[in-house]
């Protein structure tokens, strides 16, 4: 299994890298879960990540306006990362497939699609991540992704079973999809992720001081020891 870990800045890229981790993921904790960051930071990690490790950026926790996703997706694309998230904040089966289209599309293969969904829909009404993996496979995505939306004190297994997880995970290889859990994971919990059998685990607070995923500062020695679990052959 790969560990995904959220840089903020060039410099806790740097961090990453010294970490090991598999996936340097850029995101701005500061606008949510799945916050955007800014296309001059991404084109930086990028360069630093070269040849290191591969990379991904968040889009946001996207409302329903598939003209201005598709240009967010365009231009991350050209920027020469491996992977693009785009949260679904919204309902409805129709309005997420055509969102994740328009997002496919713009990308033009030039980068793959990873639809996130969160796991705690009902308590912010969004739609549900179990129907990911089809949406994913009808518009050509490469892969789905479960995170929350909230991050007070409660992750992914606060709010989805590990007999939901287990269905998402089956269904989504069983479409040749990558998959990816965060979720405000804790060591103990990444141990279930793997177990469970998805192929990316992502992770920040887990990796920063005190917890703290916005204001904390990410310890090389925590993700040393959180790629060790994800990469060991026994567990």
């Amino acid at each position: 299994m790969k560990l995904l870990v959220s840089p903020y800045t060039v410099e806790e890229a740097g961090e990453v890298l010294k970490g090991r981790a598999d996936i340097i993921d850029v995101k701005n904790p500061k606008e949510g879960s799945l916050g955007a960051n800014f296309p001059w930071v991404i084109r930086d990690i990028v360069s630093i990540a070269e040849g290191k490790a591969e990379t991904s950026a968040t889009m946001g926790d996207l409302k329903f306006k598939p003209g201005q996703a598709s240009q967010a997706a365009f231009g991350l694309s050209l920027l020469g990362i491996d992977y693009i998230k785009a949260g679904l904040a919204f309902t409805g089966m129709e309005r997420a497939e055509k969102m994740a289209n328009s997002i496919v599309r713009a990308v033009e293969g030039r980068t793959k699609v990873i639809i996130a969904g969160y796991a705690d829909y009902a308590l912010i009404k969004t739609l549900s991540p179990l129907e990911f993996p089809a949406i994913a496979e009808k518009v050509g995505a490469q892969g789905v992704m479960i995170d929350t939306f909230t991050k007070k004190g409660r992750g992914l297994f606060d709010f989805m079973t590990e007999e939901e997880l287990s269905v998402f995970i089956e269904e989504a290889h069983s479409k040749d999809l990558v998959v990816a859990l965060a979720g405000s994971l804790k060591e103990e919990q990444i141990l279930r992720v793997k177990k469970l059998g998805a192929d990316i685990a992502g992770v920040r607070g887990a990796v920063c001081s005190g917890g703290d995923r916005v204001n904390g500062k990410i310890s090389i020695p925590r993700v040393k020891e959180l790629k060790e679990i994800c990469s060991a052959k026994n567990i």
